[in-house]
């Protein structure tokens, strides 16, 4: 041990700590209004670090993956899937049935559910939710695709639910929209525009009740005491969702335990420095999502006005391909995701045999920079004095590549990728940003990192490539997040949404996936491990999904939290709520009050990943 002289400005400082200390022992210990301590009344408190903000808390709006997560937690569905095999089971409705033309799906509700704010959940909610889907356009924002097919939808008592639909849908046990209270939302004005973030607690039917949200900060959720849904075992009583900017600050809160779970998929370099870390947990799953980019083929509304910035070379198929013949997957498994991935080529994860897609030998468009140079050459593309290639048009071929900045793996592929696209005569200036979100909107990019976790049942990442999904105006909202339009695809969409035979609508879902390969718009890499960590001293046990061999984040329900066990005894200071952050944001005013500065509160941003 090394001796320290003791100075002044020293114990200036530990006279700072001992009274930061005393700030914090009583926050976490406070007293009740006769005195007595009230330690032992205390919730107990996941903390869950996430780099997303939420883009909307209108499940009419909101689409990416922190958000719909939310929903989970905050709304029922119709239906739900099963915890351990995905397969559909009843939620609001605990019954139905369908006629043999599969023209008409009948509902039946459970009875004496009831909202959040105690008022009876009947038929008429969820009437009135998907009639205003169908009848207005910002209802439809985020999952209109759902309700296309639907005729009409009525409520011939209040625990009967009667849909009718203009052809068979596939999707009537994977409606995966969140069921809304009518009472609350009938008077809003736009639905387009509201966003359901000015007044708590928001006023749901799920397991936990969204209570308290700082934008950029925190969401608070305390569980539901009347959710109808039985917990097997004592949970916790609340989940904090904490916002950060860097994903090795995430690692360090974890390890720390600051935060009990972290939701975004660790690194292989994080995952080596957590293994064999006392009190953390790796749980190393087969993903569900797929990671990739896709290429700007030129952005425009859903009646044809191009707007947008992208380089015109890329509207050319052939350009799209060389790039893609640029590309080594196997060495970005390799070399960035150290081996925790799956190289990949078709848009459904192999997790999903079913639906999975590989290209023939024939099909498959490899890592070959020598083909790629000599379809680019082919196809007039000359090199320059300068080593980069002019279209025939003579645009120099310089592309941008917006890639998530808080992603290290991300921003490395992208280095690779400039590399590769440098070695076929493309000039590639990588460009991490905050949000892509925003220059995909604009239509302002070339190339763009992307990446969706995939539901059991894939129709909405299917949806999000239709015609129809493009946006009305520029720079306007939208579900496609590839501007890719084909007529070919969308009359395979409309097939398999209305093919009731599994087998025959898994081949249209692959026919559909063989367009947008060939395409090279939508480029999908590799198919990620969900590499999840949590602090064993804060969560005794957690659900994965499927079990065995699932992921804890991002699954099809609200398994993971309403399930999970709160270790015992509780580590003091860990998982602490948003308050407790607060409270020792007013002890610290108080010690510099004497002089001492002794907290500096964490700022957040965030992550725009529509997964």
């Amino acid at each position: 041990m090394v001796a320290h002289r003791t100075t002044p400005a020293s114990r200036a400082r530990r006279y700072a700590a001992l009274l930061g200390a005393l700030a914090v022992l009583l926050l976490v210990t406070p007293l009740t209004a006769g005195g007595a301590s009230a330690e032992e009344d205390a919730p107990t408190t996941m903390t869950v670090a996430v780099a997303q903000t939420p883009d909307s808390l209108s499940p009419f709006l909101g689409q990416r993956l922190i958000t719909t997560n939310i929903y989970r937690l905050i709304y029922e569905h119709l239906t739900a899937y099963d915890q351990a095999t995905n397969e559909p089971i009843g939620a609001i409705a605990e019954s139905w049935e369908f006629s043999d033309d599969g023209l008409t799906w009948t509902y039946h509700l459970r009875e004496d559910l009831t909202w959040s704010d105690d008022q009876p959940l009947t038929a008429d909610d969820v009437v009135w939710t998907f009639t205003t889907m169908m009848e207005d356009e910002g209802a439809a924002t985020a999952n209109g695709n759902f309700v296309e097919n639907f005729e009409s939808v009525t409520a011939p008592d209040e625990h009967t639910v009667v849909i009718e639909l203009s052809q068979p849908q596939a999707t009537m046990l994977a409606l995966d929209v969140p069921i809304l209270p009518r009472h609350i939302w009938e008077n809003v004005e736009d639905y387009g525009a509201f966003h359901n973030d000015t007044e708590f607690p928001i006023v749901g039917s799920g397991p936990f009740i969204l209570t308290e949200y700082e934008p950029e900060q925190f969401i608070r959720l305390e569980a539901n005491p009347d959710y109808w849904r039985e917990r097997e075992t004592e949970g916790f009583d609340e989940i904090v969702f904490r916002f950060y900017t860097e994903q090795d600050a995430m690692v360090e809160a974890l390890r720390t335990g600051e935060v009990s779970l972290l939701t975004l998929p660790l690194t292989p370099a994080q995952a080596a420095s957590l293994e064999g870390e006392p009190n953390i947990a790796i749980n190393n799953a087969t993903g569900k999502r797929f990671f990739g980019f896709t290429i700007n083929p030129g952005a425009q509304t859903v009646d044809g006005e191009e707007f947008g910035d992208g380089h015109p070379a890329l509207r050319d198929q052939e350009v799209r391909t060389a790039i893609m013949h640029a590309i080594d997957r196997d060495a970005l498994v390799e070399r960035v995701e150290g081996g925790f991935a799956e190289a990949a080529h078709g848009y459904i994860p192999s997790r999903y045999d079913d639906y999975h897609w590989e290209p023939t030998d024939e099909q498959r468009i490899d890592y070959d920079p020598e083909l790629a140079n000599q379809i680019l050459d082919e196809a007039g593309y000359e090199t320059g004095d300068d080593g980069v290639r002019v279209s025939p048009d003579g645009d120099r071929m310089a592309l941008r590549i917006h890639v998530h900045a808080d992603r290290p793996n991300y921003v490395q592929t992208a280095d690779f990728l400039a590399q590769w696209l440098g070695e076929i005569g493309i000039e590639a200036e990588v460009l991490p940003v905050a949000e892509v979100g925003d220059a995909l909107t604009a239509g302002e990019y070339d190339l763009i990192f992307t990446g969706w976790n995939v539901n059991p049942d894939p129709d909405y990442v299917l949806a999000i490539h239709r015609c129809d999904a493009l946006p009305r105006e520029e720079g306007g909202s939208m579900q496609s997040d590839a501007y890719f339009c084909d007529e070919e695809y969308d009359e395979l969409y409309e097939r398999q949404a209305a093919e009731t035979d599994p087998a025959a609508r898994a081949e249209t879902v692959r026919q559909m996936q063989e367009i947008l390969y060939e395409s090279a718009v939508v480029n999908v890499l590799s198919y990620p491990n969900a590499v999840e960590a949590y602090r064993s001293d804060q969560i005794a046990s957690i659900q994965v999904q499927p079990d065995p061999g699932g992921n804890i984040w991002g699954q099809d329900g609200h398994w993971s939290f309403w399930s999970a066990q709160p270790a015992a005894p509780r580590p003091e200071g860990a998982g602490n709520s948003p308050l407790l952050w607060i409270g020792v944001g007013a002890a610290v005013v108080v010690a510099a009050g004497l002089g001492v500065l002794l907290w500096r509160r964490r700022s957040s941003a965030t992550a725009d990943d529509r997964e």
